[in-house]
């Protein structure tokens, strides 16, 4: 069971973005032939940030409802379904509307991977992660390289070209369809962070904030570097080949990064060191020098999302809770990230060069290292939320002994409270304070009754 469900992971994994990649390379000939203005073609390009943020909103309601499993199976339906029903349209409105199904499926799978994780293999979360977010990129860098070369041996069809990859989540649905006969869903599902509570938690607006402006960077990046690189006197074919390497880098950076985030010294040195690459590599790439070799260094720094998609499970201690923690902090993130390319665009437009625009990269790293570093330290969202962690704990399947610090500090305040009563009482014996006739104890008594206890205040 588990390496099916590993499997499944996996396989889904590599379909959460081919929806995004696959359409960049061919969007020339896609908008032509559909006829899309220069307006809906911006849409097109700044639809799956907003597709993430929003359907991955409401993915803990609909996870609720139908079950992680069966949740995940049909977000890889809707996956292929988009995927499949866009190749074959021959206007714009319905291959944006095609479109925004398949993104949706893309989101949903976002945010219920990270709590399957959790929930399967809670002891084995980093290495989990690794298999996810290496399958993820690995699904990211295939699509972008293999739709030109399937676009060029279909005689030019972009329709083949964009239609192969929902074969490819077809089989991604084998293993859950699988799982759903083998296990049945829970009914029952643990008490989940509230939406309230997650906007009152500073470790959640931190996940946010991080999860938003590494993606942030990468979006703009994957959108505006082979500009960069053409004015710079690199050739499309040069250009593409960087853009490549770019992209194709995030493999083994994705397979080191959360294992590197699970020992002891914790994420912070990661935080730290990534920020610097990144830094580096945007001075690097503003002098107009070696543009490969600082774009690799830019790539690597690109380490900063799987470090986010580990601290998603790492600042959680429930699969619950790492659900609500993915859903808030990916649909917030993408809304931040969402503006990047459209406002680097702008500043270039503005500044006829490459200096302004790049202070937005260098003011989303800056933000990237705050909250960073406080998404890092050593805490649970559970912390930050502790009536819902309460109410978690009391569901069914909840582990109160997740809060026996709180136990602990509610009976060493109990046990002072109740010696400061009998020190009162004592004294009162004493005849060291005044007491009502009608409450004075008897001589010889050594303590009053609990009834006593509890009319003695109402009298005074």
């Amino acid at each position: 069971m588990a390496w099916l469900i590993a499997g499944g992971i996996a396989l889904t994994a590599l379909n959460l973005r081919t929806a995004v990649t696959s359409v960049g390379t061919v969007l020339d000939q896609v908008s032509s032939g559909l006829g899309m203005s220069g307006a809906m073609t911006g849409l097109l390009t700044t639809l799956p940030v907003m597709s993430f943020a929003l359907f991955g909103a409401l993915t803990p309601a609909m996870s609720r409802r139908m079950g992680e499993h069966r949740l995940l199976l049909a977000a890889i339906v809707l996956l292929a379904a988009g995927q499949a029903v866009r190749s074959l349209v021959g206007s714009a409105v319905p291959f944006m509307a095609a479109s925004t199904v398949a993104l949706a499926g893309g989101a949903v799978g976002n945010v219920v991977i990270p709590a399957l994780i959790k929930r399967h293999f809670p002891r084995r979360a980093g290495a989990m992660t690794t298999v996810y977010s290496t399958a993820l990129a690995a699904g990211t860098m295939v699509a972008a390289a293999a739709t030109v070369p399937v676009q060029q041996a279909a005689g030019g069809n972009w329709h083949v070209a964009l239609g192969v990859w929902a074969a490819l989540a077809a089989v991604a649905a084998i293993p859950w369809l699988a799982l759903r006969r083998g296990e049945p869903e829970r009914r029952s599902t643990p008490a989940r962070p509230r939406t309230d509570g997650l906007l009152r938690s500073r470790l959640a607006w931190a996940v946010a904030g991080y999860f938003g402006s590494q993606s942030l960077i990468a979006y703009v990046m994957f959108g505006w570097l082979p500009l960069l690189l053409r004015d710079n006197g690199y050739t499309a074919g040069q250009a593409g080949l960087v853009l490549a390497v770019f992209t194709g880098l995030g493999i083994p950076v994705s397979m080191a990064v959360p294992a590197l985030a699970t020992r002891p010294s914790g994420q912070r040195p990661l935080v730290v060191a990534f920020a610097v690459l990144y830094a580096a590599g945007f001075a690097g790439l503003l002098t107009g020098q070696a543009l490969w070799a600082w774009s690799i260094l830019v790539a690597v720094g690109g380490g900063t999302f799987p470090l986010a998609l580990a601290m998603l499970a790492m600042r959680t201690r429930t699969a619950a809770g790492t659900a609500a923690l993915s859903a808030f902090g990916q649909s917030a993130g993408y809304l931040i990230a969402g503006a990047g390319p459209i406002t680097f665009g702008l500043l270039h437009q503005v500044s006829g060069g490459w200096v302004l625009p790049f202070g937005l990269l260098f003011a989303a790293l800056a933000v990237q290292v705050a909250t960073g570093w406080y998404a890092a330290a050593d805490r649970t969202l559970e912390d930050e939320t502790p009536k819902d962690a309460d109410a978690a704990a009391s569901a069914p399947g909840g582990r109160r002994d997740d809060h026996v610090s709180r136990g602990v500090r509610d009976l060493v305040v109990g046990r002072v409270r109740r010696s400061a009563e009998k020190a009162r009482r004592a004294r009162s014996g004493d005849g060291t304070t005044a007491a009502r006739p009608r409450l004075a104890r008897p001589a010889g008594r050594r303590g009053a009754s609990r009834g006593d206890e509890r009319r003695r205040p109402a009298s005074r």
